[in-house]
């Protein structure tokens, strides 16, 4: 017998985003001044009481195996937080705290998808839920949000790509990459079509805090009973408190589908870190001033960065609504040369920026949408005022 590897792991793409950060870290390290947007995480510290409730977990000896699905108080704070926040009744016991967005994610993938199931996933996407639908043996099917439409499919467009195979719709509002949000009544036509067609809503709503302009945040499963009966919605701590580190993510899903995604994680990784659930029960349930105070900075870099593109030839963006994203098209941009040789992709346009401005941003290809850039601007505004004035500099140059 052969020491073969698993056909399906090694299909698995790794995440290119978390490889341009890598290297911009490795670069910084080097004595290079380089200016990394790709950050998917925000700058800012953790909350000092967050911090604070962990390390008195620490001292008080919370450090050992705790119920798989999660600690009951921090249930019970989540259920409280679905409540007043998304308008959603979830019991405890509809709630599963796993470890990070991700591992919630793939949990769901893993409790719902048979082999040949077809999930639906509307483009541009995190480059994440096609890599997570294959390893739970389903089928990706992409349907492409344009432009015009503001990044965002229609009702129509769902209704178009299902077929007796589909299981699901992944939905992400606010949506990694491009910070576009759907409306309340772009749900509530969407809600009819998964409702009509019986399938299951994944609502990924890790940006949830994260809402510009006094625009409103809409879970889709609070738009009624039967979409609220197929939804799992999903979220988590790591963007709106800044707590990406620290690995909690949660579910709220039926009964029945809790049970089953707490029974997979319970043999896949067990409990999620006892110290990190004391912390994230502080965070859902103590001050919240410092989750305004992120996102005011947040919207005052947002503006900014959008302002820059807006003023520069060649690129050009949407305003983003919500996460702290700006999905920056390079369609103009792929026909003109640089030193002599013709961009052709936004791959290509990256790796000038990296190797001769300095400068490292994420080719979005594997995001569904090849003459894109994800730009962060969950770095400081010093920061992002010199990696704009550098990417401005190499669209100037192009001939």
């Amino acid at each position: 017998m052969s020491l073969e590897l698993s056909n399906k792991a090694l299909a698995v793409k790794a995440s290119s985003t978390l490889a341009i950060t890598a290297k911009a870290k490795e670069m910084r390290a080097a004595g290079i001044d380089v200016v990394g947007f790709g950050a998917g995480e925000p700058d800012f510290d953790t909350p000092k009481n967050v911090c604070d409730a962990a390390i008195q977990a620490i001292h008080d000896g919370f450090t050992k195996y705790t119920p798989a699905s999660g600690i009951p108080e921090l249930k019970k704070a989540v259920s409280n937080k679905f409540a007043a926040f998304n308008k959603i009744n979830y019991e405890p016991d509809q709630i599963v705290i796993s470890n990070g967005g991700k591992h919630s994610l793939t949990n769901i993938c893993t409790a719902i998808l048979n082999p040949g199931d077809e999930v639906i996933i509307p483009a541009p996407y995190w480059l994440s839920y096609p890599e997570m639908v294959k390893l739970a043996d389903g089928i990706p099917v992409f349907v492409r949000g344009e432009k015009e439409q503001g990044y965002k499919v229609s009702a129509e467009q769902i209704q178009k790509a299902i077929t007796p195979k589909t299981k699901a719709l992944i939905l992400n509002s606010p949506s990694n990459p491009t910070g576009m949000i759907y409306s309340r009544q772009e749900l509530l036509d969407i809600a009819e079509v998964v409702v009509k067609n019986d399938i299951y809503v994944i609502a990924d709503e890790m940006y949830e805090y994260l809402v510009y302009g006094g625009r409103e945040h809409v879970s889709i499963a609070s738009l009624g009973d039967e979409i609220y009966k197929r939804t799992i919605t999903c979220s988590g701590l790591a963007k709106g408190y800044s707590m990406t580190g620290w690995r909690i993510g949660y579910t709220g899903s039926s009964k029945e589908l809790a049970k089953v995604m707490g029974s997979v994680q319970s043999h896949a990784t067990s409990n999620p870190n006892s110290i990190a659930q004391k912390a994230a029960v502080e965070a859902m349930t103590g001050p919240q001033e410092t989750v305004s105070a992120m996102l005011n900075e947040f919207d005052n870099r947002r503006k900014y960065m959008y302002d820059r593109i807006c003023d520069m030839p060649l690129i050009s963006a949407i305003e983003p609504q919500g996460a702290f994203y700006v999905f920056v098209d390079l369609s103009e941009c792929l026909d003109k040369e640089y030193k002599g040789e013709k961009i052709g992709t936004a791959a290509r346009f990256a790796d000038i920026l990296i190797n001769d401005y300095q400068v490292a941003v994420v080719p979005c290809a594997d995001f569904g949408f090849a003459d894109h850039m994800r730009l962060s601007y969950a770095i400081s505004m010093e920061q992002i005022q010199k990696g704009l004035d550098r990417i401005e500099a190499l669209v100037r140059s192009l001939r």
